[in-house]
């Protein structure tokens, strides 16, 4: 996208900061000020990108698969919360193969708000049939962790995304972790396949 604006082409650490807050957010990160007018140019250009791509190099984090399917064994229902395009997440959940595991798959365009605004949480809960008292979020970014705390449950971070324990802890997660495998025995009790990073 920015080679075909002309415009420097980002670095990693540039990339990271700016996800999480949904896709326009982080274009407008990308792009830097002065630049807001290539917006919508830089949308398109973005856009069929991703759908010639967003399948590519695409795989589950350790022990995602496995925890669903535990959780699921339990009773317990799951879905994907995110800020992610509604229909490509669902697409790339459908790629993964984990479809079945999930009650729902939640995204931008799925409803009117992003994460972390509270109607969107409480619109995922109603669909989900749960309460913020029973009902828990695993994330990576300090989005997830308001977006849990607006709507009124809580969130255990993994340091696998864009953001470091620090910057985790510093936004309120209730726990965080260096990966699922590690989540899932914490917080769930679960010993799933597969070791947990150092």
């Amino acid at each position: 996208m920015m080679k075909q604006l002309g415009l420097p082409v980002p670095t990693m650490a540039q990339v990271r900061r700016a996800v999480g807050g949904g896709f326009e957010v982080a274009v407008k990160h990308i792009l830097g000020p002065g630049n807001e007018g290539l917006l919508p140019r830089a949308i398109e250009i973005y856009r069929d990108a991703w759908a010639k791509n967003m399948f590519n190099g695409v795989t589950l984090l350790p022990g995602a698969r496995e925890l669903l399917a535990a959780l699921k064994v339990r009773g317990v229902r799951c879905g994907v919360f995110t800020n992610k395009h509604g229909p490509s997440a669902r697409d790339v959940c459908q790629h993964l193969g984990i479809m079945p595991l999930l009650d729902g798959v939640f995204g931008a365009f799925d409803t009117p708000w992003l994460k972390p605004e509270r109607e969107f949480a409480e619109y995922a809960l109603k669909k989900l049939g749960a309460e913020p008292a029973t009902t828990c979020m695993i994330g990576d970014s300090p989005y997830d962790v308001e977006a849990a705390r607006n709507g009124g449950f809580s969130c255990f971070c993994v340091v696998t995304g864009t953001h470091d324990a620090k910057e985790l802890h510093a936004a309120g997660a209730a726990g965080v972790y260096d990966d699922l495998i590690e989540l899932a025995r914490a917080e769930f009790g679960l010993e799933l396949p597969g070791e947990s990073s150092l």
